[in-house]
């Protein structure tokens, strides 16, 4: 790896036509990618040394964050790769007279991209609860045993923990890193450290993909998802879910319907 490396928010020229394919959703860039692109784009990334890559799942919830924190907002804008989680996405991109091609769920995109990666892509699980990301990574290994996860570490976003972290993961050297501390504190952390892992190529904030990996929660039956109807089965499952429900079923459409594509104007 070379000794410097730079944060790049642009594609490959050779896909520049894809870097002009996004849409926006209240002032928020999302790529218009389907999943097998999306495959792609990772892969290439991967095995671009000397750059390093943050890339978002935004999802209904997380656009209302967004909204009420200018920091993440503008994080939002600057990454590399804005993902379209969540089926309320691809509702109010129609609603305002765009579309997604699919839903790209970053739980999905995890567990496929761990299926192809092997020894030659050094991976680090970071964050997670309860042992999360330690499960999460024997799952990974049994169902693809070339798959070089070099660490796995809970940690926290707390500042407090931030030098051990980094300096663990600059140990490891992994070229790709995932991070399941939930949104927007996820983000956030990445974009503040991102600069001092030289190894790390692809950064991915997970949410709670480990969970979902390890089994410790089950995930909606396919038609629910394809229903949009996952806010239900979470709400059933985690009842103290109810204030991120909230603003991921109720909240998002009513703000989209206030402020359409582009978002509140900005003084």
């Amino acid at each position: 790896m070379p000794q410097s490396t730079k944060f790049c928010t642009l594609r490959p020229f050779w896909r520049y036509s894809l870097y002009m394919s996004r849409i926006e959703l209240l002032g928020v860039p999302i790529d218009r990618v389907t999943f097998a692109e999306t495959l792609e784009w990772l892969q290439s990334f991967l095995k671009e040394e000397g750059c390093q890559r943050h890339v978002v799942t935004p999802n209904s919830e997380m656009l209302v964050k967004s909204m009420r924190d200018p920091h993440f907002r503008h994080i939002l804008h600057h990454t590399s790769l804005n993902l379209p989680d969540s089926m309320g996405l691809l509702w109010m991109a129609r609603l305002t007279g765009q579309r997604f091609p699919e839903r790209v769920a970053g739980v999905d995109i995890v567990e496929k991209l761990c299926l192809q990666l092997d020894e030659r892509t050094p991976v680090f699980l970071l964050g997670g609860r309860n042992n999360a990301a330690r499960r999460a990574a024997h799952v990974l290994r049994e169902r693809n045993p070339r798959l070089n996860v070099v660490e796995v570490y809970e940690g926290s976003p707390d500042p407090q923990e931030g030098r051990e972290i980094i300096q663990r993961i600059n140990d490891a050297k992994p070229h790709l890193l995932l991070v399941a501390y939930g949104a927007p504190e996820q983000d956030l952390w990445i974009e503040k450290y991102l600069s001092e892992m030289p190894s790390v190529r692809v950064a991915m904030g997970v949410g709670g993909t480990f969970d979902f990996i390890a089994g410790i929660q089950k995930r909606a039956p396919v038609f629910l998802q394809r229903m949009g109807l996952e806010w239900l089965w979470r709400f059933i499952h985690e009842p103290k879910r109810f204030k991120r429900i909230w603003n991921a079923a109720v909240v998002f459409p009513l703000l989209v319907l206030r402020y359409g594509k582009h978002g509140p104007a900005t003084p």
